[in-house]
């Protein structure tokens, strides 16, 4: 057994959408890994067999990732393989090239071409389908347009692309770039003459089309934007698909994350936001076709409806949702692992997955659930459930388990104040022999509502690897318990702390190995947030690395992506309405305080935590005489550490493990 290194990531298989085909005979799903050579990350699309139990690659061209079932032998998936059509794309020109395969092998040729920005697709007939498309009333569509025409057009946005005019807020998104007056709009679009037509307005963007039975009607979400503003709210909508009629369905300030026909009846997953804001945990309606009138069918479920167990060795995800039968099937997070579970129209829950890890993505077919997760320290590997149990068919990542050193997390629950308990763990140094004292690190993750679990985390893993005690946890704030647990609106920098600074001191208590005098703390986003606050509070930390940071809520609020609803929702104060308390819960009030040396991580292109945010705090510490180093990224976003370019990556961890070393060991 040899130790972890810290390019070994690069190296992992990451497995994401998984999808059954129409029978459940096969399932498609796409395997991404690192390209050192390119610096970024190849994909294709592999296949399993159910009766024979065997699972093997369908593509290799390197660039698949998008795909959906055309029938039980054939996929469609969207690609760039033609050098003309990359010629184009870098000249300007928007389209969409679909290629179809089949599972029997043989080359996947093209089979039609959208003249569009194509986001997600569905489909209604061989040659009839639904999908979701970009448009920009900046950028004309070159459909039908003359030579001369077009010529004139694309020079234009050559032209342009050298400055940005903004007409709304958001004007950028994280992972996205600048989004200014793009709009997600619904189109059906005829393969057989390559016609589309587009069905709804500039007024919204749309999202979670899903069909019913017949595929006569299909519902969707919108979210409006008025007089230049993004709303928090969405609605539903219905789309009768013969007469391309659109209803709205929905009236009431609502935030809706799906709705689903279940019959001829539709099951919907939403918040009202009334009593824990924007991240209030979703419940179940039955809401009427013809009225949009809404009935609570799950009065006492808290649990969130996604799976937010933290790792940094997943790439993409897949459809959290899934209709099966009379059933939605549908994942939870709770405590530190997430599961799938489903629901009827009566509002009946049951559990289907019982093991603890992560569900990253499935699918559901006739009752047999197929799931990419995590179990264990394993990484991700595809799963059967079978009866009341599950067994791994996949075999992607075994080989760290049989040729890498791990640290088996060690679980510590702490009462940090009457009655709060707190759930986290201690990761040993791999090679760690009793008698022997040894640095460690705090480890705290982001959202703040995403919760840490036993699940495979490279970077801590590597740490325990170069000799650290690594321990982290879920202070209040995090997600897995009810939304009273999860609500820290108006409360960050207090409760939280609090939570962070016991806990530390209940790990400090339980292993003595560790050298009081030698702990770091890191953490990203949230994280990086806390890690600010932390230094600004105490100086019992000998060294920080702040990632992806807020440091000032004033900046953060009117120039994150997010910022001017997040800050209102989770600070509960503008500097309209309280200046002095946004200023409170600002780190960088507190950073005449900082003594710690710390280290700043920030990737130019992060519109959740812009740039600023770092510069603000690094300018800060050095402004007060703090040792303090600022590494900022070109060409990352706020995704850095979990799928930014492979080089990138080694990089942040060179820096923070440097640092670490610097003033810990």
């Amino acid at each position: 057994m040899e130790n972890l290194r810290m390019d070994d990531f690069t190296k992992y298989s990451f497995l994401s959408g998984l999808e059954y085909n129409p029978s459940g005979s096969h399932a498609c799903f796409v395997v991404h890994k690192a390209d050192m050579e390119e610096n970024g990350y190849i994909s294709n699309l592999w296949l399993y067999e159910v009766k024979a139990d065997r699972y093997f690659q369908l593509t290799a061209f390197d660039k698949e990732k998008g795909f959906i079932w055309l029938d039980d032998e054939h996929l469609l998936f969207s690609g760039t393989r033609n050098p003309k059509d990359k010629e184009k794309a870098g000249n300007g020109e928007v389209f969409t090239v679909y290629y179809k395969i089949s599972i029997r092998g043989g080359e996947a040729r093209e089979a039609f071409r959208i003249p569009l920005a194509v986001r997600n697709m569905v489909k209604l007939d061989h040659t009839q389908f639904l999908l979701t498309a970009t448009f920009n009333p900046k950028r004309p569509s070159l459909e039908g347009m003359a030579e001369e025409e077009k010529a004139r057009e694309l020079r234009k946005r050559k032209e342009e692309k050298d400055y940005e005019v903004l007409e709304e807020i958001p004007f950028w998104s994280n992972g996205g770039g600048f989004t200014s007056l793009d709009r997600s709009r619904l189109c059906l679009f005829d393969s057989a003459t390559g016609q589309y037509q587009v069905l709804t307005d500039g007024s919204m963007s749309i999202r979670g089309v899903r069909l019913n039975g017949d595929k006569s009607k299909a519902v969707f979400i919108g979210r409006p934007c008025i007089e230049g503003k993004w709303q928090v709210e969405d609605h539903l909508y219905i789309l009768d698909i013969e007469s391309k009629s659109i209803r709205q369905l929905t009236q009431e300030i609502f935030s809706w994350s799906g709705a689903f026909f279940i019959g001829d009846e539709l099951l919907a997953l939403g918040s009202g936001m009334k009593d824990y804001g924007l991240n209030e945990n979703d419940v179940f309606y039955r809401v009427d076709i013809v009225t949009g009138k809404k009935q609570l069918l799950t009065p006492d479920f808290d649990r969130s409806t996604w799976n937010s167990v933290g790792s940094d060795c997943r790439l993409g995800g897949g459809d959290p949702a899934r209709l099966d039968g009379d059933y939605l099937y549908f994942i939870t997070t709770e405590g530190g692992s997430s599961y799938i579970n489903r629901i009827n129209m009566d509002g009946k829950i049951e559990k289907v997955t019982t093991a603890e890890g992560s569900v990253d993505s499935y699918d559901v077919r006739d009752g047999k659930v197929l799931f990419i997760g995590m179990r264990g320290l394993r990484l991700q590997e595809l799963y059967s459930r079978e009866g009341e149990g599950e067994r791994k068919v996949s075999s992607f990542n075994d080989w760290v388990q049989t040729e890498k050193k791990l640290s088996v997390p060690e679980p510590l629950t702490v009462e940090t104040a009457p009655g709060v308990m707190i759930a986290g763990w201690v990761l040993k140094p791999v090679n760690w022999e009793e008698g022997g004292e040894c640095p460690a690190i705090l480890a705290i993750h982001g959202g703040p509502k995403t919760v840490y679990g036993e699940v495979f985390f490279h970077e801590m893993q590597f740490w325990a690897n170069e000799g650290y005690f690594v321990f982290f946890c879920n202070p209040r704030g995090s997600d897995g318990r009810d939304n009273e647990f999860a609500d820290i609106r108006g409360k960050y920098g207090t409760i939280d702390y609090d939570d962070l600074m016991a806990f530390t001191d209940a790990v400090l208590a339980k292993y003595p190995a560790i050298d009081q005098e030698r702990v770091g703390v890191t953490g990203g986003s949230y994280g990086g947030f806390m890690t600010n606050w932390i230094i600004g509070h105490t100086d019992r930390f000998k060294a920080a690395a702040s990632q992806r940071s807020i440091s000032n809520w004033v900046s953060m609020g009117f120039t994150s992506d997010i910022g001017y609803y997040f800050e209102e929702d989770q600070v509960a104060a503008t500097p309209w309405t309280d200046i002095e308390k946004v200023w409170w819960h600002s780190p960088l009030k507190y950073a005449d305080k900082v003594k710690t040396p710390t280290l700043l991580i920030h990737s130019e292109e992060d519109y959740r935590c812009w740039l600023p945010e770092g510069l603000q705090m690094f300018t800060a510490l050095k402004f007060f005489g703090v040792e303090s180093r600022l590494c900022m990224f070109r060409g990352e976003s706020h995704e850095l550490s979990r799928s930014g370019k492979p080089k990138h990556r080694i990089r942040r961890l060179q820096e923070i493990t440097a640092w670490f070393e610097k003033y810990l060991k």
